[in-house]
């Protein structure tokens, strides 16, 4: 008997560490639709397939179509397919199955996949929908993925998306339903005069029913959107106006200010600048503020004036025309009045959070 110390971990040396990874080399593995598989496997389960050599399944499809295949492989791809098999009562040496409702053809390249997983971008292309149902019925997932991807990269369109966003349903396919759903909202026009949708309104009314109710939705979220869109951009616009409004009575900016520059046309860093100075020119010398009714560029320029006055923190150092005075009428105004205000200037700073703003960040802290 050997001697129990030379097994002590002094004495046992560690086995030497597995070989790095070889790199893939393109030339080994060659690429056959969307599998990679080295070709002498890829050659060896052809053969096996196309030449039935040993097959002992029989699978009837329609048509009269036959093929041949052997159990312990489709068996093993397909639990189903395994299960039809063993209820297969005849004593022969052939068990025979039958799978019917498809293209034989579609059949056959069902049945190529569950040797190799391999398929013709051809044959994909002709029975991409009959292979997703296959898949699904003999529950083989991997084939069903692919089925998806082929879908969503190439084989979904307009004509064909009702009929797939069926089958995904049926099939319990989610992600492929869920493509479909957006392209048949985005394409609703086109999708809705289309073969597919004329079949499914007199085959599946309710769902019919379900795919209007959220084109309807989405059009209407889409509305809000776009007018959420167009509140932030006139908020943001106000707030810049603001900020130009203090920058042209603080500083001076072109032809209007305390200072003007020697370059009248010179840009400066606020677009807003030569809009105001604008109206700033035309509320001075316009004759028609006194009119009833007025003039709508006036009343635009004092809705500016007295949105300043409401958003400035400090009037008495202000240098914005009629800020004090404007601040004081506040007193005066309606609750209604002085709530719709409150709600504007909320959304302009709110909209236009910037860190460090010039001229309004105490307003931001004290106003929202």
């Amino acid at each position: 008997m050997e001697n129990m110390d030379d097994f002590s971990p002094e004495n046992v040396l560690a086995p030497p560490p597995p070989p790095p990874p070889m790199k893939k080399s393109t030339d080994l593995f060659m690429q056959r639709s969307n599998s990679f598989v080295s070709k002498a496997t890829r050659d060896s389960w052809d053969r096996m397939f196309d030449e039935a050599h040993g097959a002992d399944v029989l699978i009837h499809t329609d048509d009269n179509g036959l093929i041949y295949a052997h159990s312990n492989v489709i068996g093993m791809a397909s639990d189903v397919i395994r299960g039809m098999m063993k209820q297969h009562k005849r004593k022969s040496h052939r068990k025979s199955i039958s799978i019917l409702g498809v293209p034989h053809h579609a059949v056959r390249v069902f049945i190529r996949f569950l040797y190799s997983s391999c398929y013709e971008k051809q044959d994909m292309e002709d029975f991409a929908i009959h292979l997703l149902v296959l898949s699904h019925v003999y529950v083989v997932p991997h084939l069903k993925r692919v089925c998806e991807s082929e879908f969503e990269s190439s084989l979904l369109n307009k004509e064909n998306v009702i009929d797939v966003f069926q089958l995904a349903l049926l099939c319990d396919a989610p992600r492929l339903g869920l493509l479909c759903h957006r392209m048949i909202l985005n394409n609703f026009e086109e999708v809705s005069t289309s073969e597919g949708w004329q079949a499914m309104k007199e085959s599946h009314p309710r769902l019919q029913k379900e795919l209007l109710r959220s084109v309807a939705y989405e059009l209407n979220s889409l509305k809000q959107r776009n007018r959420k869109q167009k509140e932030i951009q006139t908020y943001t616009q106000l707030y810049e106006a603001m900020e130009a409004f203090v920058h042209i009575c603080r500083d001076g900016c072109r032809e209007i200010g305390p200072t003007k520059t020697e370059t009248p046309h010179m840009s400066c860093g606020f677009q807003a600048c030569n809009g105001l100075e604008q109206l700033l020119k035309h509320l001075a010398g316009c004759k028609l503020r006194s009119i009833p009714g007025g003039c709508s560029r006036c009343k635009r320029m004092w809705q500016l004036l007295e949105l300043h006055s409401r958003i400035c923190v400090d009037s008495e150092q202000c240098k914005v025309p009629l800020c004090s005075s404007l601040k004081e009428r506040m007193k005066t105004q309606s609750r209604k009045d002085e709530k719709r205000w409150k709600l504007l200037v909320r959304n302009v700073l709110s909209t236009k959070r910037i860190g460090g703003s010039p001229f309004f960040l105490q307003a931001i802290d004290v106003t929202l």
